[in-house]
């Protein structure tokens, strides 16, 4: 080989070579300029990402703070649901779901994704659907209490749907806080037309729910002994000084797993090149991380009645002047709690099926922690398929 053809070799690998690392460099600047895109828009027009409350409805019903939603019927023969078709029932059960929520969430929970909604999949199972959006209460709601919620919003938002559905009989599902409200306007109405009753996550013994269950535990024996020698009571405090932001409720929520917490946000930065991960994240965190108050009101009763008390365990609830009976209770009754829920664990829910006077009544330990028993990715396959299936036998 000469001189020249030398050259001209080395001269051809060098273009090469070239073009490689122009390549190369494209695909790493289009890449950078994903991830920033992403990045940019997660976490500062996350509002246009998220996917969830998609579903249509229509409110019936505002006050002001409260808003009575009606889930319109679906317009599609099937719908998506985690990866599988599901066929739109065109059979309508007599007896419609009334969705009680917690306090302290976004509606956005029960509609979270087009694939992955609780209201959507029920809709799709031949129920009619409303649901209780609580709002977002402010300070001058802080005095709003248990007996607020269960004894005087629950029997006038129930006597709307009722007026509207044109039935008597109502299948009532209640998670975390809303399993409270559930089972105390049950117990203390005795509403005979309460057919079908579901609780997600409620604790009944909170005392047995692991060490949470603990902590309360030990705040009932010194709260006994301050009772014992001091005049000093919770309920005697400005329920103002009680009241909770939502960022202290976002903080408490995400503290029951901070691992789990932190580790989200690193598979998020390493996950950045991907649009439909970000537009999930998106998604959950628009719930996550926008949590509403607490009233003070509610504070106190929860955390005297339900967690240090543990009045529930004893069937009994503390409502105002009135005491509600669970054994009152008459309803069909299903109970789930989550194998990794550390809120609200299996021992700490099961024990409601002893407590009620129903005589049809059971208890479902399935997967997920607080938040993915109502809407992770394995509850329509395993809580929502269950349920509509339970119910469709006592709905008609």
């Amino acid at each position: 080989m000469n001189i020249n053809d030398l050259t001209q070799n080395i001269r051809q690998r060098v273009r090469e070579q070239t073009a490689t690392l122009n390549q190369s460099s494209q695909r790493v600047r289009a890449r950078a300029e994903v991830a920033l895109t992403n990045a940019s828009d997660r976490f500062f027009r996350a509002d246009k990402l998220t996917l969830a409350d998609q579903t249509l409805f229509r409110v019936l019903f505002d006050d002001g703070l409260i808003k009575l939603r009606y889930y319109l019927p679906l317009n599609e023969e099937r719908i998506p649901v985690d990866g599988e078709t599901l066929q739109v029932e065109k059979r309508r059960h007599r007896v419609p779901v009334v969705i009680v929520p917690p306090l302290a969430v976004k509606m956005s929970i029960y509609d979270l994704f087009p694939d992955r909604s609780l209201v959507k999949y029920l809709l799709a199972r031949g129920y009619e659907v409303y649901l209780i959006d609580w709002g977002v209460p402010g300070r001058k709601h802080t005095h709003f209490n248990l007996n607020t919620y269960i004894s005087e919003f629950m029997p006038q938002f129930l006597q709307r749907i009722r007026a509207h559905a044109g039935v008597e009989d109502l299948t009532l599902h209640g998670w975390s806080l809303g399993g409270v409200f559930t089972l105390g306007y049950s117990a203390l109405s005795r509403d005979p037309h309460i057919r079908n009753i579901v609780i997600v996550g409620t604790p009944i013994d909170g005392h047995a729910s692991g060490a949470i269950g603990k902590m309360y535990q030990q705040l009932a024996k010194q709260a006994n002994w301050v009772r014992k020698n001091t005049s000093f009571r919770v309920h005697n405090i400005n329920p103002n000084w009680l009241h909770t932001p939502g960022w202290a409720n976002v903080l408490a929520f995400k503290m029951l797993s901070p691992v789990g917490s932190i580790m989200g946000y690193w598979d998020l930065l390493k996950q950045l090149g991907d649009r439909e991960y970000v537009v999930n994240h998106a998604t959950n965190g628009a719930f996550l991380d926008n949590m509403v108050a607490y009233p003070g009101g509610i504070v106190q009763d929860m955390l005297i009645r339900v967690w240090i008390d543990n009045d529930l365990a004893d069937g009994l609830m503390t409502i105002g002047e009135q005491t509600a009976d669970l054994l009152q209770i008459k309803a069909s009754l299903l109970a789930f709690a989550g194998k990794s829920d550390t809120m609200v664990t299996a021992d700490a829910v099961r024990p409601l099926l002893g407590l009620v006077g129903s005589s049809d009544s059971r208890f479902e330990h399935i997967s997920g922690g607080h938040m993915g028993i109502l809407a992770g990715s394995k509850a329509p396959k395993e809580a929502w398929r269950l349920m509509a299936n339970w119910l469709s036998e006592r709905s008609a």
